[in-house]
C-alpha cells in the first residue's frame, strides 16, 4: 500500500500513502490530557497532550513528545510531572495550555488556566480536572522520527468523587453524569456522555 493513492483490491477502500504522516487523512478517538512539568525558574508550564495513555495494566503512564519541547525537556530535567484529565467544559483552558511562547520563553495564556500544587511531586495540577496522576520519570525513549515516548510511574492519584467508579452503582448513569472529554484528531473534540456495556467473549480474561 505504500506510495499508493488508489484504492486497493476492496471495494470504497482507499490506499494512503506513508511517504508522509497519514493521521490528518482520518479521525480517531483519543483522551485529551494537559501535561505539567516545572520551568528552570521555577515556575510552571502546562501543554495538552492527546498522544497519552496508560502504559499496561501497572501504574505508569505515557505520552509523545519532542526534545524540541519545553514539556520533554522540563520532564527530563527534573525528572517529574504531571497529568490532568480535563472535563468537556475545560476545553477552552486546555487550548491556552497550548499558547505560545514569548521571545522570552514565557506563555502567558497559562494564566488563564487554574492550578493547584500537587500533593507528592514538584509541580501542579489543572483545577476543576477530573483525574489527576503524578509522576515520577521512569525512561525516555527516543527514535520514533522526530518524537519520544515519555514514560511515568504514578506515585499519586486521585479522582473526582462523582467520576469514582463504584460497585453499587451503573457505569452508564455516572458517565452519563460526568461526560469525558475525547479528542478527534486532527483537530475536533467530543463529550462522551452516552456509553454502552462491551460484549465480552466468555471466559475472556486481560
Amino acid at each position: 500500500m505504500s506510495g499508493s493513492t488508489d484504492s486497493d483490491d476492496r471495494p470504497g477502500v482507499v490506499g494512503i500513502p506513508v511517504d508522509r504522516p497519514i493521521w490528518d487523512r482520518f479521525f480517531t478517538v483519543a483522551p485529551l490530557t494537559i501535561v505539567g512539568t516545572m520551568e528552570e525558574d521555577g515556575g510552571h508550564d502546562l501543554a495538552p497532550k492527546h498522544m497519552a495513555m496508560p502504559l499496561g495494566w501497572s501504574n505508569y503512564f505515557c505520552f509523545a513528545c519532542s526534545p524540541r519541547h519545553a514539556t520533554q525537556q522540563n520532564a527530563q530535567r527534573t525528572g517529574l510531572f504531571t497529568v490532568s484529565f480535563p472535563r468537556p467544559d475545560q476545553v477552552v483552558q486546555t487550548s491556552l495550555a497550548a499558547g505560545p511562547r514569548e521571545e522570552g520563553g514565557d506563555k502567558p495564556s497559562l494564566a488563564g488556566v487554574s492550578v493547584f500544587p500537587a500533593r507528592e511531586v514538584e509541580g501542579v495540577l489543572v483545577e476543576d480536572a477530573y483525574l489527576w496522576l503524578e509522576c515520577r520519570l521512569d525512561k525516555v525513549l527516543d527514535g520514533y522520527g522526530a518524537n519520544s515516548l515519555i514514560i511515568g510511574e504514578i506515585v499519586a492519584a486521585a479522582v473526582a468523587e462523582g467520576s469514582l467508579r463504584s460497585s453499587d452503582g451503573d457505569d452508564a448513569d455516572l458517565l452519563a453524569g460526568e461526560p469525558l472529554l475525547a479528542y478527534l484528531p486532527p483537530g475536533r473534540f467530543a463529550s462522551i456522555e452516552q456509553t454502552y456495556s462491551f460484549p465480552f467473549h466468555t471466559n475472556f480474561k486481560r
